[in-house]
């Protein structure tokens, strides 16, 4: 697992403007699952998805969502990238092992 934050942009099927606050569940090669805490887009929508890396710089990539779960305490979004997926690799994807051995090593400092 590793948290990120992130902002997703989409327009609803009424055509209105949405834009939702949340955080990376988990970082594949080719696309993310995203906790949204107060509204998902719908399955098949194209959204604009901006990820916050540790230093504070913003990845923007294109995605579509191809499944959600509506899980009232915990909904989440799983996207597939349509754009930049090679700099979703070099920027974030082939990072991602690095952040977590780094968050597993300082937790192992907390056991005290």
């Amino acid at each position: 697992m590793l948290a990120m934050p992130v902002r997703v942009e989409w327009k609803d099927a009424d055509g209105q403007a949405r834009v939702e606050e949340g955080l990376t569940e988990n970082i594949g090669e080719s696309g993310t699952l995203i906790h949204l805490p107060r509204e998902l887009p719908d399955v098949g929508t194209r959204v604009n998805l901006y990820v916050i890396d540790e230093r504070n710089r913003e990845v923007a990539v294109e995605a579509e969502v191809l499944r959600l779960e509506r899980n009232a305490a915990h909904p989440q979004a799983a996207l597939e990238l349509t754009s930049s997926q090679e700099k979703w690799q070099k920027k974030l994807y082939d990072k991602a092992p690095k952040r977590i051995a780094a968050l597993h090593a300082a937790e192992d400092y907390d056991d005290f």
